[in-house]
């Protein structure tokens, strides 16, 4: 078995590797040039494991390990440094680290999802992309109308407002970028609708999306992006750990008989996120529970936290029909007939 600790960057990579058969030690930087790294990693004995941390910028070393056939194993980064007691901190360090959680089976793993994964997530980023640069042009567009006393709202948008735009006597550098970003958002909206289309047919071709779907509020995109950033729900024990490792969860400082709780970590998917609090909003709508929920919070603490407050309670269902492979009438039943007929305490699953 050979053993390879990777501490990957951007233009290069330190390994350390060891032969359990011969006890043999190598460290070496590769460069990424050229077919260095393809070369090194061929020549070692089979069968190979290698470790890395997950890091940003790594899919092509993936799929590159993916088709020469060692066994790649991805690293949760922050409970990988945690292990380090010493605050020295080198690459060759970082590697020989890396190799000694291998050989001693202590390596923290995490899910990786497929290349076919990615691409939908590309997909879908790709659209939230265009829809906020699409806002901000529009912000951009109000401000220049309000500074000429034009308040006309969404209506600035429409064909009469257009008239509007052109009726303002404008100086020439403002009148320049007002024409320039009138063109921006009329390609900005031309060129969302394609990706609308396609989010929408890889929902309605997922069987879990589907189900999604059936949950009021929840629309193509959020029921996607939901599947596409969760993958496997069999490794979240329950929903708190959902929650969690979207980021929705507060941070919490406790010691002794204190305790206090802050702001949410943000410590996930920002995509997923956001999705989330534009979907709770419209679920909210239609959703007893969610709609008494936000009221509720917004009359306390405002409506920012509002929104994340529906958003973590949006999340919950949307775990729960994925786990257990129902659909949102299902769901609501049995919500019904526990509330007929409570489970005893310490039995319930979140």
């Amino acid at each position: 078995m050979t053993f390879v600790g990777c501490d990957l960057h951007s233009r290069s990579h330190q390994v350390a590797v060891l032969n359990t058969d011969t006890g043999e030690l190598q460290e070496q930087r590769l460069a990424h040039e050229g077919q260095v790294v393809e070369q090194f990693y061929r020549a070692l004995p089979c069968p190979v494991t290698i470790g890395v941390e997950s890091v940003g910028y790594a899919q092509w070393f993936h799929a590159l390990i993916q088709r020469e056939g060692p066994t790649l194993l991805v690293g949760d980064a922050a409970k990988i440094r945690a292990m380090v007691p010493r605050k020295t901190k080198t690459d060759r360090r970082d590697a020989a680290h890396l190799l000694k959680l291998l050989g001693e089976d202590r390596f923290p793993t995490i899910w990786v999802p497929d290349p076919g994964v990615r691409d939908r997530r590309a997909l879908v980023a790709h659209r939230m992309r265009l829809v906020r640069t699409r806002t901000m042009v529009k912000n951009g567009l109000h401000a220049i109308a309000l500074n000429d006393r034009l308040a006309a709202g969404a209506a600035l948008f429409t064909r009469r407002g257009r008239a509007q735009w052109q009726a303002l006597a404008l100086p020439p550098h403002l009148t320049q970028r007002r024409d320039e970003s009138l063109e921006l958002l009329s390609w900005l909206d031309a060129h969302i609708d394609p990706p609308d289309g396609q989010i929408a047919a890889a929902a309605a071709a997922d069987d879990q999306a589907r189900r999604l779907l059936t949950h009021p509020g929840v629309g193509p995109l959020t029921a996607l992006a939901t599947v596409l950033v969760l993958g496997p729900v069999t490794r979240f024990p329950t929903s708190k750990h959902v929650v969690s490792y979207i980021g929705l969860a507060p941070a919490v400082a406790a010691s002794a008989a204190k305790c206090r709780l802050g702001h949410i970590t943000k410590q996930g998917n920002a995509l997923l996120r956001y999705v989330l609090g534009q979907a709770g909003q419209v679920a909210a709508r239609s959703e007893t529970d969610l709609r008494r929920l936000y009221a509720m919070v917004m009359h306390r603490h405002g409506r920012p936290k509002a929104k994340v407050a529906v958003a973590r309670k949006l999340l919950i269902p949307l775990y729960i029909m994925l786990r257990d492979q129902i659909d949102y009438a299902e769901f609501r039943a049995r919500g019904r007939r526990l509330r007929t007929h409570p489970r005893p305490k310490g039995t319930e699953r979140a």
